[in-house]
């Protein structure tokens, strides 16, 4: 058995594992990074996604036997669902994690979805505040080059300015910037991780509006940027290697992960530190499949709490077709947003949530230019009057994706399923999913504000979606917590029953809020890359 050796083993190339790994080695220590799924070529992946006869966000990124993931239209592929209700976020497995197809969104928590349970009385604290963790949202925009207002009130306070300038509102941002006004409602622009002027050695952006599941030229960030700014660092990355077990000595200290490569071949990785960032199914995936007879549940797993809390930002999706030409299809795909109803007493009774304007015309809905114009066709349209209803409609097309905050439920969660295994023998995770009353009231409302929206535009057609979709948001399988009876890592994200292990990624957080969780996932990993160097010195 091949064997490898480093001061600090990372599990997951993603967001939050090659940020890590790079302050780390910007520091001297000598790191080695797994990753399940390979390399990618993006002019390969741009290729595929071109020719995909069905462009869903995975359409790039071929699904892989020995590191099988979920995707929008196969979700049981992967998952094995057992809930009342499927689980619809998906994630990539290959390095540069699903930064490769997200949609680069990067907003801060607000204050209060810190206090939720101090507050108003649901969700759990987390054992950190925003003040503490502002300094590293501010680091954290730097590294993945954010563009935004500076000025603009988010609800955020800042100690710093955006590294760019924030892109413009679009003609169809401000159209319903206008019709929302007279609602009491604002239409902001949308920090987003993505270039507003050449920036870090890529350029900015020009409009393809394909951000997912591809940018064409590398000006929205993905982890990739990480992971040659690591190598160059001295950072080992092993890709195509799948952890399937976390060794745990008698001490209590993780001593080795082991991990397969294709061929089914296993390897071992030695540290004196280890950190698990591979996402929020594979984390605890691993850590339950990690049993022993000292430990039955699982490693890192005393408070039974790895695994469960399972949430999402369950997407409310309506769309509407516009009374006069708002002309889509010409910006990154969510540009602005209203973000007037994240936050207030509300919060005891029903989720919050965001409000995001998409610039994709109804292509989320699954009515894109082609299918507009088959159901056109269908309709008797042809030739002439055929291409000038096409252009009509296209024109006028517009929707909302409301992200809703979902509570932790500890029946909400994900075990592996040790009768359901992948091609090298790895079980598949077992998912139990719900959404609760308190949930369910905040989409409820959701509606209720498009609606309320709708008719301030004088929409002509208006559709809501009858069941949740899924934001890509995984979260809180680890969270983290003052108390180790209920939760899984303490305030620098280190396991409670192992000292030389930390977690990191959204599985730690305790609560969801309403902001997209990559950049909250890159201020605490890069926060925790300090706390680790430091206490490097203790483990010998």
């Amino acid at each position: 058995m091949a064997e490898y050796q480093a001061d600090v083993v990372v599990v997951g190339g993603g967001v939050a594992g090659l940020l890590a790994a790079w302050k780390l080695a910007e520091a001297g220590v000598k790191v080695l990074v797994l990753e399940a799924g390979p390399r990618t070529s993006r002019s390969e992946a741009l290729h595929t996604y071109r020719n995909a006869v069905i462009r869903v966000p995975e359409a790039p990124y071929p699904d892989l036997p020995y590191a099988p993931r979920p995707g929008v239209l196969a979700l049981d592929a992967y998952y094995v669902q057992v809930g009342p209700v499927p689980f619809k976020s998906t994630y990539v497995r290959r390095l540069g994690g699903t930064t490769w197809h997200w949609l680069g969104t990067a907003l801060r928590h607000l204050p209060n979805d810190f206090r939720m349970r101090s507050l108003y009385g649901v969700a759990e604290d987390w054992p950190i505040s925003y003040d503490e963790l502002e300094p590293w949202y501010l680091r954290a925009e730097q590294e993945l080059g954010v563009a935004g207002d500076s000025e603009q009130d988010l609800g955020s306070p800042r100690s710093g300015d955006f590294p760019m300038n924030a892109l413009p509102l679009t003609y169809l941002d401000r159209q319903v910037a206008l019709a929302v006004e007279k609602l009491g409602y604002t239409v902001r622009v949308t920090p987003q991780a993505r270039n507003s002027r050449a920036f870090d050695g890529r350029p900015p952006c020009c409009g393809n509006a394909t951000c997912v599941p591809i940018c064409p030229i590398a000006a929205k960030y993905d982890a990739t940027v990480h992971a040659r700014k690591a190598e160059q660092l001295g950072v080992q990355i092993l890709d195509q290697a799948v952890a399937y077990r976390v060794e745990v000595d008698a001490e209590g200290m993780v001593t080795a992960v082991l991990f397969r490569r294709p061929d089914g071949g296993e390897e071992r990785a030695m540290g004196r530190i280890f950190v698990l960032a591979a996402h929020a199914i594979e984390t605890p995936k691993l850590l339950l499949m990690s049993r022993s007879d000292a430990l039955p549940n699982g490693v890192a797993n005393r408070s039974d709490q790895v695994g469960r809390n399972l949430m999402d930002h369950p997407i409310q999706l309506s769309w509407a077709l516009a009374r006069d030409p708002l002309y889509p299809q010409r910006s990154p795909l969510e540009n602005a947003g209203i973000e007037d109803l994240r936050d207030g007493d509300f919060r005891r009774t029903r989720s919050a949530f965001r409000i995001a304007i998409g610039e994709d015309g109804w292509n989320f809905p699954g009515t894109t230019p082609d299918v507009l114009a088959s159901n056109l066709i269908k309709e008797g349209l042809r030739g002439a009057a055929l291409q000038e209803e096409l252009r009509r409609r296209a024109a006028r097309q517009f929707r909302f994706a409301i992200l809703v905050e979902q509570m932790p439920l500890p029946e909400n969660r994900i075990t592996p399923d040790f009768d359901q295994v992948d091609a090298i023998g790895i079980p598949r995770p077992k998912i139990d999913y719900r959404l609760d009353d308190f949930t369910l009231k905040g989409m409820e409302e959701a509606r209720r504000v498009a609606d309320q929206i709708f008719d301030a535009m004088g929409v002509t057609e208006r559709e809501h979606a009858q069941e949740h979709n899924g934001a890509g948001h995984v979260m809180g399988t680890y969270r983290m917590g003052s108390d180790p009876k209920t939760s899984v890592v303490d305030r620098e994200q280190r396991s409670h029953d192992h000292p030389n292990l930390f977690l990191l990624g959204s599985g730690v957080f305790p609560s969801v809020g309403t902001a997209n969780p990559t950049l909250t996932i890159a201020a605490l990993s890069l926060w925790a890359a300090q706390t680790i160097r430091q206490r490097l010195h203790t483990f010998s």
